[in-house]
């Protein structure tokens, strides 16, 4: 997206937040939705088994916990899992990188943001996007599973996504993994000795997060929760890495 493009779209924001709603302009960005949402469904059509990796897009994180990253993606690949990110720079490409150097499709679903962020060079299958909404929509809708890696407001946001779905009965009892004890074990104790205190939330939502740091325990979980809901729905079942 340029730099012309991305001042003119914030500027439409800003006048449709103040003056009423011209439907010209409705209709043509309904249209514009349902063929990016159509691409998508299509471009992603063949994708099976899909774990999404969700992390920060910044330099330090990256320093700090590529390694795992790779080592978690390496792992979920060699176990027949397809490794979803969002296709940018920082822990999304360690991600994409431990899964295609393990030979395994690695799916990048990148956005258009104001500040171009260039999408990495893991990715066997790039699908872009401009709404950030479709954009969720797809990283959640073609994943068995979720692995967070540390990460800012966007990673947050994807986290408490998938645990609201999940919630609501809106996404099936998908794993929710946490990546780095060190990272996260602060909010998940403010979760149960706040929020669940305060009666917000209850420790069931809590608990249906996993924490650790291990790339054998990620992968044990997720294919624990694939082979049974397969066996849940009656679908036919092999391991994905058969």
């Amino acid at each position: 997206m340029t730099t012309h493009s991305a001042a003119h779209a914030l500027a439409d924001l800003r006048l449709a937040a103040l003056v009423a709603a011209n439907r010209p302009d409705d209709q043509d960005r309904v249209h514009r939705i349902a063929a990016e949402a159509s691409h998508a469904f299509e471009a992603l059509a063949g994708v099976r088994n899909g774990v999404t990796v969700f992390g920060s897009a910044r330099a330090a994180p990256e320093a700090r916990w590529g390694v795992v990253a790779r080592e978690v993606s390496a792992a979920l690949a060699a176990a027949g899992f397809t490794v979803i990110t969002g296709g940018g720079p920082g822990l999304m490409a360690s991600a994409n990188q431990g899964a295609s150097e393990s030979g395994a499709q690695s799916v990048g679903l990148t956005i258009e943001l104001p500040l171009d962020e260039p999408p990495n060079p893991f990715l066997t299958l790039r699908v872009p996007f401009h709404y950030f909404f479709l954009r969720k929509l797809a990283l959640v809708r073609y994943s068995c599973a979720f692995v967070i890696l540390p990460g800012g407001f966007g990673t947050l946001d994807e986290l408490f996504e998938a645990l609201n779905l999940r919630r609501t009965n809106r996404l099936e009892s998908f794993p929710i993994i946490l990546v780095g004890t060190a990272y996260w074990r602060g909010l998940v104790d403010w979760l149960r000795e706040t929020a669940v205190h305060a009666g917000t939330l209850s420790l069931e939502d809590v608990e249906a997060l996993t924490v650790t740091d291990d790339p054998a325990a990620v992968v044990a979980e997720v294919a624990h929760c694939h082979a049974t809901l397969c066996r849940t729905l009656g679908v036919a079942h092999a391991s994905p890495a058969t």
